[in-house]
């Protein structure tokens, strides 16, 4: 069971449900748990595939790995990947009818063109991102149009963890750190932009969720210039993950829900500390 929770990550799922609940907030709906859980059940099937995919790669890179080590097998990975995009697929049918199906199809696709296809090619970064676009747009039902800022700012903060995790192996090469501090810049700016339009109460109280979470962002993207080893820059990779959940709380904060934006951050410490300790143990 640990090899499986490992493979799958299983504490980043943490920071997926507020995709949905970003996009539901942000076109005046309110969140629906089965497509939350929709979309943690496809970031599930993306890791596993994502491990099988790289099953080569990770027996000389990353030997510690549940696939490498031998705690899994290969088949059993890619069986799981299938059955999770399957359940992924049906609970968004359910939740969502034939739109949240639509959708999460295109995340499908696009999840299994990353990690089969795109991962290791110069779009990379840009097609994890648009995983996670359209990861909230499948929150926004009908309202699709009116998410898109919300939506491209996750998306821009997930383009700055892919530049990031290309170098968790060799360390962060001049210029990365700087990236993945643009891609968090924009971020922010595009969560600041998606709730102008709402009252000054929404829009103060996302202000203060951006701040948080460009000080939990920022300065650990900001060391990799001092210190680009990988072992930082993974470190970089899992707190700039975990800094999803404040962006997300933003986006929900600035489309009015507040008690959705707290719940959210609730969830904050236990994915740190189910984090570390998948990572250090």
């Amino acid at each position: 069971m640990r090899a499986l929770l490992e493979l799958v990550r299983a504490p980043a799922a943490l920071s997926v449900p507020g995709d949905t609940m970003a996009g539901a907030a942000a076109a005046g709906r309110r969140p629906a748990p089965g497509l939350a859980l929709a979309s943690v059940l496809m970031y599930w099937s993306g890791m596993a595939l994502n491990d099988w995919a790289d099953r080569e790669a990770d027996a000389i890179e990353r030997p510690e790995r549940p696939i490498p080590s031998g705690r899994v097998r290969p088949g059993a990975a890619l069986g799981l990947a299938a059955a999770l995009t399957g359940a992924g697929l049906a609970t968004a049918a359910v939740a969502g009818g034939r739109r949240g199906l639509t959708v999460a199809g295109l995340l499908a696709g696009a999840v299994w063109a990353y990690d089969l296809g795109l991962k290791r090619t110069a779009a990379g970064p840009a097609s994890m991102a648009a995983c996670r676009v359209l990861d909230v747009l499948l929150g926004a039902g009908e309202q699709a149009r009116a998410a898109v800022p919300a939506a491209l700012a996750i998306g821009a903060h997930t383009y700055g963890i892919s530049v990031l995790g290309r170098a968790e192996v060799t360390g962060a090469a001049p210029g990365t750190a700087e990236r993945a501090l643009v891609a968090s810049t924009a971020a922010a700016g595009l969560a600041a932009a998606s709730c102008l339009r709402n009252g000054a109460a929404a829009r103060a109280g996302a202000g203060v969720l951006i701040a948080g979470y460009l000080a939990s962002t920022l300065p650990v993207q900001a060391g990799l210039r001092a210190r680009p080893d990988p072992e930082n820059v993974r470190q970089a990779v899992r707190l700039s993950i975990l800094g999803l959940i404040p962006l997300q709380a933003a986006a929900v904060a600035g489309g009015g829900r507040f008690a959705t934006a707290g719940a959210l951050l609730c969830s904050l410490p236990m994915a740190r500390w189910l984090s570390s300790r998948l990572a250090t143990s």
